[in-house]
């Protein structure tokens, strides 16, 4: 991960985007792929500095894993192994995304892995105690994200298919970045 100088050379003008990295091109994802999004990486990365993140990495999870997901209990959200539920690594992903949070303090924006346990926007299937899918919401990351950072632009690869899309949030992040 850059350091934070090596960003603030590069920034120059530029807004500072953190991203997921496996839509960089990087094979973080569970099973060891990447997802790519040619966009980003083509287009995007001309106008903006990346700072790739990876939640699952940073707690320690390693390449490739189990999945995890994200379940209800009690009302409260746990993040727990996919294959055996009784294995809670909630409070491990809480810790790895507190320091992330830190490390992407000086970002502009953040650009998310739909579905994601620890990155979906709000997209990401959340399953009750039975193992039934229940529904969808915020992964881990986001959510502690949008609690710390009202306001902050915050997308996944699906919302810049269009070019709507594409240009509102281009829009929300120079002005975050301007605000700064």
């Amino acid at each position: 991960m850059p350091e934070e100088s090596d960003l603030e050379q590069q920034r120059g003008e530029k807004p500072v985007i953190a991203i997921s990295s496996c839509l960089l091109g990087e094979p973080v994802r569970y099973d060891g792929q990447a997802r790519p999004v040619n966009w980003i990486i083509d287009i995007l990365s001309q106008h903006c500095v990346f700072q790739p993140i990876c939640p699952e990495l940073e707690a320690g999870f390693g390449v490739p894993r189990p999945p995890i997901r994200l379940q209800l209990s009690d009302a409260a959200a746990a993040v727990v192994l996919a294959g055996d539920p009784t294995i809670d690594v909630t409070e491990k992903l809480q810790a790895a995304c507190s320091r992330l949070l830190a490390e992407i303090d000086h970002a502009d924006g953040l650009i998310l892995k739909a579905r994601s346990p620890s990155c979906g926007v709000e997209d990401t299937p959340v399953w009750d105690e039975a193992g039934i899918e229940s529904g969808t919401g915020a992964g881990i990351f986001t959510r502690m994200c949008l609690a710390a950072r009202p306001g902050f632009p915050v997308i996944d690869e699906h919302g810049l298919e269009s070019e709507a899309g594409r240009i509102g949030f281009l829009i929300q992040v120079f002005r975050y970045c301007c605000r700064r």
